[in-house]
């Protein structure tokens, strides 16, 4: 099966991917292509698995490990007040963790509800110049 996730991986590998942050131990670390909240990134896993549950121990250790430091990496990088993690795999079903910094200002109705209450069509797409300090942030913090 091909899905979004495979094609991005494959992208990224060939370094065609523009909002590729950095290759981390379990996979790439990349920008969503829209960026509802500032700083929006998602975490794939190279190679790609269906889910979770298709990774060995050392494996799923090491690629939510890697979210966790990606989130970590963003909380620094953004001023974030928390981070929100989802590993959904319903409309693309392969491993990907959406990696999601909620900050203090957003809309009350919308603060403690997950982003896909956001509407999306009005989010601010990925822009390779203006993201590019964004990106290269969170690549410092990462260590990439």
């Amino acid at each position: 099966m091909t899905t979004a996730i495979h094609k991005f991986v494959t992208a990224a590998r060939s370094g065609q991917l523009p909002n590729v942050i950095a290759r981390l131990d379990s996979g790439w670390a990349i920008l969503g292509e829209r960026q509802i909240l500032r700083g929006y990134c998602l975490l794939l896993p190279d190679p790609v698995v269906p889910h979770l549950n298709a990774l060995n121990g050392r494996d799923r250790d090491c690629f939510l490990s890697d979210m966790a430091r990606l989130g970590d990496a963003l909380l620094r990088v953004t001023g974030a007040v928390r981070m929100n993690y989802e590993m959904l795999g319903n409309l693309e079903p392969a491993l990907h963790a959406h990696v999601v910094p909620r900050y203090k200002d957003e809309h009350p109705d919308l603060a403690s509800k997950p982003i896909w209450f956001y509407d999306w069509s009005i989010a601010k797409p990925f822009d390779q110049v203006e993201d590019s300090q964004l990106l290269q942030q969170i690549k410092r913090e990462l260590g990439a």
